[in-house]
């Protein structure tokens, strides 16, 4: 396959759960997949990346579009921080600002003249149910995704007149690495039984069930298509119905 013929995809955080999903599903759907992580990955094409560091970002990104059109950013990198405000200190909020909201905001200003000068790009930024709605002990996780939405929607309209869409995806509660994280931290801190939290979780969902990465992976690939052509600066919410009760 010549490479020249297929499309670009730069995903950050590609390594593990969501992001993996999108690598593996974007290379399914014959797309060049670049994956920026500092966890090393089989699939596509690996660059060792610290998405904390504003000048490695863009130092990977620039090397990359030498040789390739940038056609799509899926900024995925991302931690999750349990804790009310009183809880979380000044260093916890710059580490969960420093990869949630920084590194996005690195790499999407990294993209950007590549997409210009080419009058077409495609940028979704991985937010979170919380865009939406509150949730208890997630001060500064909820803020910095409720950045991430707003970075969308700024983006989506300063750069429309490139045909440059931005577009922010919010799961709700998915089965990841992380999410098994969180709630391992949760029962070891409560002592609670990891198999009833999770029970509990899903219990909490409309439909019953834990949303899946691979779920989230085909929304991220529509609204990169041409097919969701029309759509930007749109908040897409994919929870099981959590936030409409």
């Amino acid at each position: 396959m010549d490479l020249s013929m297929k499309k670009t995809c730069i995903v950050t955080g590609g390594s593990s759960g969501i992001g993996l999903s999108i690598v593996q599903l974007f290379l399914d759907n014959n797309y060049q997949v670049f994956n920026l992580d500092l966890q090393n990955c089989d699939f596509g094409e690996y660059r060792p990346c610290d998405i904390t560091n504003l000048e490695q970002v863009t130092s990977i990104i620039k090397e990359i579009e030498k040789t390739n059109v940038i056609d799509v950013l899926v900024s995925n990198a991302g931690i999750h921080f349990s804790g009310n405000i009183e809880n979380t200190s000044e260093a916890d909020l710059d580490k969960v600002f420093s990869i949630n909201v920084k590194g996005a905001f690195a790499a999407i200003k990294a993209v950007l003249p590549n997409m210009q000068s080419n009058n077409n790009g495609a940028i979704i930024l991985i937010s979170s149910d919380q865009a939406i709605i509150g949730k208890q002990n997630s001060f500064a996780y909820n803020l910095s995704k409720t950045a991430l939405a707003s970075m969308a929607k700024t983006t989506a309209l300063d750069y429309a007149q490139y045909n440059i869409r931005a577009n922010a995806v919010c799961p709700g509660t998915i089965e990841t690495p992380l999410y098994h994280q969180a709630i391992d931290n949760y029962c070891q801190k409560s002592g609670a039984d990891k198999t009833e939290i999770h029970q509990e979780e899903a219990k909490l969902q409309p439909l019953g069930r834990l949303g899946q990465p691979d779920e989230v992976a085909e929304l991220v690939l529509f609204l990169a298509s041409d097919k969701a052509k029309f759509i930007t600066g749109s908040l897409q919410v994919i929870d099981g119905g959590y936030t409409a009760q």
